[in-house]
């Protein structure tokens, strides 16, 4: 069984990312293949698709998903952050699209063992990629309880950070804090007597858990490292888009676009042109049937390259 989420915005990607028959195009964050397929069914059989994922367990699904097409797919298991790096290794220099869709997959969510979730207890592990040694157990247990309260307000934007980590520094004294259970129960014990209440419309551990997976993950400075070479390995015309998924992930792509087009990046001759002025998001029917698709925002731009040269 595919545990993996439908594609989100899948008929948006497909129309912005404007796929050429013959083009070379890369699914940064290749999940279970979903966009992939929609992308391979415009370009087979002249195009290439070359797709990224961290998790093995990805690359495994998508294998199984895209088995019609693998004459033209390659399949990498490493982290966007390294675009350039698997471009040259591929010996290709330029490609005429790449896709981001953001964040922890349903797959992710779904299988209890990874830790990404307090709806079932598990071990504290939240790791995208399963060969890294950091986990969240780690930097639970670990951090002190200044740099807890850091990324509790940064990646979290949490107000009660200073309760929850000095609870967490509190309690690891006596026995090391290994669950997510353990871990959402504290956050409930740390918020004042106002906010104990039996219903939330957000868990209140829901923006813990995203900050420790974005630490642990290093998400946010590996999209703003990605997305900077995948405009630079953008050809004429080849476009970019990114699924976001909450504020501080939708902030950096709408900054890297305005400022490039802006000022462009690189190279002189180099510019960016923003093809959603603003984010496009999901239809209430695609929401309705899909409930993960309600925070999406999918942001798109396109690479010109200048044929003056400037003395």
């Amino acid at each position: 069984m595919n545990s993996f989420h439908s594609p989100v915005l899948i008929k948006e990607v497909i129309y912005y990312l404007n796929c050429k028959k013959e083009g070379i195009y890369i699914d940064c964050t290749l999940g279970g293949g979903g966009h992939a397929e929609s992308i391979l069914e415009k370009i087979y059989p002249d195009g290439l698709l070359i797709g990224i994922d961290q998790d093995i367990e990805a690359i495994e699904a998508a294998s199984r998903k895209l088995k019609n097409y693998l004459d033209r797919v390659k399949l990498v298991k490493d982290n966007f952050n390294n675009l350039e790096k698997i471009l040259n290794n591929l010996k290709i220099k330029k490609v005429s699209g790449i896709f981001f869709d953001l964040g922890v997959s349903s797959h992710q969510l779904a299988e209890k063992e990874r830790g990404f979730s307090f709806k079932e207890d598990s071990y504290l592990d939240m790791r995208m990629d399963l060969t890294q040694k950091f986990n969240a157990d780690i930097l639970v247990n670990s951090y002190s309880e200044k740099d807890l309260i850091e990324i509790f307000q940064r990646y979290g934007e949490e107000r009660f950070s200073k309760r929850i980590a000095h609870l967490i520094v509190l309690k690891r004294q006596n026995n090391p804090i290994t669950t997510t259970k353990q871990l959402a129960d504290l956050v409930i014990r740390a918020l004042p007597k106002t906010k104990k209440k039996s219903w939330w419309r957000i868990h209140p551990a829901t923006r813990i858990f995203q900050a420790i997976r974005i630490e642990v993950n290093r998400e946010l400075e590996f999209l703003e490292k990605g997305l900077y070479q995948a405009i630079q390995v953008l050809d004429d015309q080849g476009r970019v888009g990114v699924i976001s998924y909450h504020s501080l992930e939708d902030r950096i792509v709408k900054n890297i676009f305005k400022k490039a087009e802006k000022e462009g990046i690189g190279q002189k001759g180099y510019n960016l042109k923003i093809i959603t002025k603003k984010p496009i998001r999901p239809s209430l029917e695609e929401i309705k049937g899909n409930p993960k698709a309600r925070s999406a925002k999918l942001r798109v731009a396109e690479k010109i390259i200048s044929n003056t040269i400037n003395i």
